[in-house]
C-alpha cells in the first residue's frame, strides 16, 4: 500500500466541526454516494440526540471504528470524514483494506456539544481551557462497558456505550479502532495484543508525517510498552476496578476475538516529548515536583468547593464533571506516585511532560470549575460564596495561564519561525508540512493505514 499517495489526497481541515456539521456532512456523503454509504440509526443519547453510524463497503471482515468516546478529543471525527471520502474515492482501497466499516463519527453528542465553544479556534488553549468539557471516568463512554473480574461487577453502561455494544453484538467486528487524541505530547498506542512486529509498524507511523513518539511517562502508570510509545491496553480489571467504574472497549471487543487498536496523537506537541536523553536530574526530583503542584491543584479546588457546595442549585454536567474529577485525579496521582523508582535518572521527555501536564491539568480543572459556577450565576443563583469563588478562581486562571504561557513550549533558542520545535499551539506556528495552524487530519489517517493493512 502506498499511503503518501492517499494522504496526498487528504484535505487541510481549518476547524473541528460541530455535532450538526458532522451530520451534515455525513448525510451529504450518502446522499452522494447511495448504496456504497449507508447511515442508520444505532441509538440514543442520553439528552435525546440520535446515535449513527456509517457502514461503507463489503469487505469480508467487519471493522468498528469509533470516534469521540472522550468529547473534549473530536480528531477522530475528522479521521471518520476522511477514511469514509478516501474508501469512496478509490474503490480499490476498499479491496486492499478488506473490511466492511462501520463508523460511528461522535459517540458522545451531549459531550461534544459542551465543547463546541473551542472547536473553531483548536489552537487557542485559552479558548480550549475556558471551553472544555470532560465528563467524570463514570460518564464516559469509553469506560462504561459492562466489567465482571473477582468480586467487583459493573453493568451500568451509558445509552451511548449500550448502542456500541449492540453493534458489535451485531457485525461481531475482528477490528475494533478507538480514536482519541491527547494535548501536549507525542503520538502512541494501545494494542490488546503484544504482538511486536504489528507494534513496531505503528511506532515509524507518526515520523511519515512529523510527528515525535511519546517517551514521557505513559498516560496510565505502569503501562506495559510493547515497544517505546505503544503499549498494551490495560485491562478493565485494572482500570475499572481502581477507578469504580467499567471496562472500555477493548475489553468488550475481546468477546469476538477482535484486534483493538487505540491511536492517541496530541493537539500540541514538541520534540522534547521523545528526547531520552538524560536531564542531569533524578526521576524522584521531577516526579516529586509535578505531583506536588497536582496536590496543590486538587487540594485548591477542594476547599473552593467546599466553600460553595452548600449553595448549589443546579446538576449541571460540570459540577458532576468536577467533583468526579477531583476524586479521579486524586486517585491516579496515588498511583503514579507508586509506580516508579526515585533514583534513575530522569529524561528530557520526562521533565517536559511532567511541566506541561501540570499546566493543562490545572487549567482544565479550573476551567469546569468554572463552568461550574456561571451555570449557577446563569440560572439566577447570586449567592454571595459563588460570586466570591468565581471572582477569586478567575483571578487563579489568569494566574495559571500566565504561568502556563511564560513556560515555552519549544527551548528558549529555537526560532519559533523556524519549522522545528513544538507545532500547533500558536496562530502564528507552522507544523512539519509547512501547513498553518490549525491541525489537520493527515497525521491521524496515516495511523489508520499501514496498520490494518498488514494486520
Amino acid at each position: 500500500m502506498n499511503v503518501a499517495e492517499y494522504m496526498s489526497c487528504v484535505p487541510e481541515c481549518a476547524a473541528f466541526p460541530s455535532v450538526d456539521a458532522l451530520q451534515a456532512e455525513l448525510e451529504e456523503l450518502a446522499a452522494a454516494h447511495p448504496g456504497l454509504v449507508r447511515p442508520r440509526r444505532i441509538g440514543t443519547s442520553r439528552l435525546g440526540d440520535p446515535l449513527h453510524a456509517v457502514t461503507v463497503g463489503d469487505g469480508p471482515a467487519d471493522a468498528v471504528v469509533i470516534a469521540g468516546p472522550h468529547p473534549n478529543e473530536p480528531v477522530g471525527a475528522l479521521t471518520a470524514l476522511t477514511l469514509i471520502r478516501l474508501l469512496c474515492q478509490h474503490p480499490h482501497l476498499q479491496a486492499e483494506l478488506g473490511f466492511r466499516w462501520h463508523i460511528v463519527a461522535c459517540a458522545d453528542p451531549d459531550g461534544a456539544r459542551l465543547n463546541e465553544g473551542w472547536y473553531s479556534r483548536p489552537g487557542d488553549r485559552r479558548a480550549y481551557t475556558q471551553h472544555f468539557y470532560r465528563p467524570d471516568l463514570a460518564d464516559q463512554v469509553e469506560w462504561t462497558f459492562p466489567l465482571t473480574t473477582g468480586d467487583y461487577s459493573f453493568d451500568r453502561p451509558l445509552p451511548e456505550t449500550a448502542a456500541l455494544m449492540r453493534l458489535m453484538d451485531e457485525v461481531r467486528p475482528s477490528l475494533v479502532y478507538s480514536l482519541h487524541n491527547g494535548e501536549y505530547q507525542g503520538a502512541f498506542f494501545y494494542l490488546n495484543r503484544e504482538d511486536l512486529a504489528l507494534a513496531e509498524q505503528l511506532a515509524a507511523l507518526p515520523g511519515m508525517e512529523g510527528l515525535p513518539l511519546h517517551h514521557g511517562e505513559p498516560e496510565l502508570p505502569g503501562a506495559t510498552p510493547i515497544v517505546p510509545a505503544v503499549y498494551l491496553t490495560p485491562p478493565g480489571s485494572q482500570v475499572g476496578v481502581a477507578f469504580g467504574v467499567g471496562g472500555s472497549s477493548a475489553d468488550y471487543a475481546a468477546r469476538y476475538g477482535a484486534l483493538h487498536l487505540v491511536t492517541e496523537v496530541p493537539y500540541w506537541t514538541d520534540e522534547r516529548v521523545s528526547d531520552r536523553s538524560p536531564t542531569g536530574r533524578t526521576y524522584g526530583e521531577i516526579a516529586a515536583e509535578g505531583n506536588a503542584a497536582r496536590r496543590e491543584l486538587i487540594d485548591a479546588l477542594q476547599v473552593s468547593m467546599q466553600a460553595v457546595v452548600g449553595d448549589l442549585t443546579v446538576h449541571s454536567p460540570f459540577r458532576r464533571s468536577t467533583e468526579g474529577t477531583l476524586e479521579s485525579f486524586r486517585k491516579l496521582g496515588e498511583l503514579e506516585e507508586a509506580s516508579h523508582g526515585p533514583t534513575r535518572p530522569a529524561t528530557v521527555a520526562e521533565e517536559f511532560g511532567n511541566r506541561q501536564t501540570v499546566h493543562l491539568l490545572r487549567l482544565r480543572l479550573l476551567g469546569v470549575f468554572l463552568r461550574m459556577l456561571d451555570a449557577e450565576l446563569a440560572a439566577g443563583n447570586l449567592a454571595s460564596a459563588i460570586g466570591e469563588q468565581r471572582r477569586l478562581l478567575a483571578e487563579r486562571f489568569d494566574l495559571w495561564y500566565g504561568q502556563a504561557e511564560s513556560d515555552p513550549p519549544w527551548p528558549a533558542d529555537r526560532d519559533p519561525q523556524a519549522g522545528r520545535g513544538a507545532t500547533w499551539c500558536r496562530p502564528d506556528r507552522r507544523c512539519a508540512h509547512g501547513r498553518s495552524e490549525p491541525p489537520c487530519c493527515r497525521s491521524v489517517l496515516t495511523l489508520v493505514m499501514v496498520p490494518l493493512h498488514q494486520r
